[in-house]
């Protein structure tokens, strides 16, 4: 059984998934919910509370989870699993490496939790202009597609307006990225906008972000260096020097 839950947004889904689920419960409930919810939003969120194991979903139901997934894997935003089962909680961890979206495992009861994270912002891209040409972008947190979307008209708009284009990448509280989609959305952005670059600094500390800035250096081409945490000021004059 599917059993949908009012959200009172357009963009969020609230279901309950108990034994037994079948082929009908996924094709007369979630797949009109979800195939509305796409047409009205950005992006879809979805919390759903499973009730029921992985056995417990019949054959038809399986596959249409499936063809779900591959019709609809660029609606989705985020998605929030409440869960009690072992089984299932595996079985979530597991797709979620590849779901081209943030995905988070609640336990069982923690729905209003798992509704305040469907709605919190997980990061943020701060854009501050140093100098003519000269452009600071500060990576906050964890980066899903939608934070890219709503900087990116900034960002092209300070390209046109200038005769130059140098950066300074602040990563030093980045935690990654939410889901294939970011990540995606991340070398898209980089590769549309390399071939303007004239110098690139890319400040960070972790070993993963050295790994990162390492590269990052490859595909911004050859006046990109990587500076520590603790030389960010350095970063910053070299950046702006000449």
């Amino acid at each position: 059984m599917i059993e949908l839950r009012p959200t009172g947004r357009d963009d969020t889904i609230s279901l309950r998934i108990a034994p037994p689920v079948t082929e009908a419960d996924y094709r007369d409930v979630l797949m009109p919910a979800i195939d509305a919810a796409v047409e009205t939003g950005d992006g879809v969120k979805l919390l759903a509370t499973i009730e029921a194991g992985p056995s417990e979903f019949t054959l038809g139901a399986l596959w249409d989870d499936a063809r779900m997934g591959l019709k609809h894997w660029r609606g989705f935003d985020r998605i929030a699993v409440v869960t009690g089962s072992t089984g299932m909680g595996y079985a979530v961890r597991a797709l979620s490496v590849v779901m081209p979206c943030p995905v988070k495992l609640f336990d069982a009861g923690e729905e209003d939790a798992a509704a305040r994270w469907l709605s919190e912002s997980l990061g943020a891209i701060h854009q501050t202009k140093l100098a003519d040409g000269v452009l600071q972008v500060q990576l906050l947190g964890r980066l899903d597609s939608a934070a890219y979307a709503a900087e990116i008209a900034d960002l092209n708009a300070f390209i046109r307006e200038s005769d130059r284009f140098r950066l300074l990448l602040d990563i030093r509280d980045f935690d990654g990225w939410q889901g294939l989609g970011g990540l995606a959305e991340h070398f898209r952005l980089v590769r549309d906008h390399a071939p303007a670059l004239e110098r690139a600094a890319i400040v960070g500390d972790a070993g993963w972000q050295k790994m990162a800035a390492a590269v990052g250096r490859r595909i911004l081409g050859r006046e990109a260096r990587y500076f520590a945490a603790e030389d960010y000021a350095a970063a910053k004059d070299w950046i702006l020097e000449g």
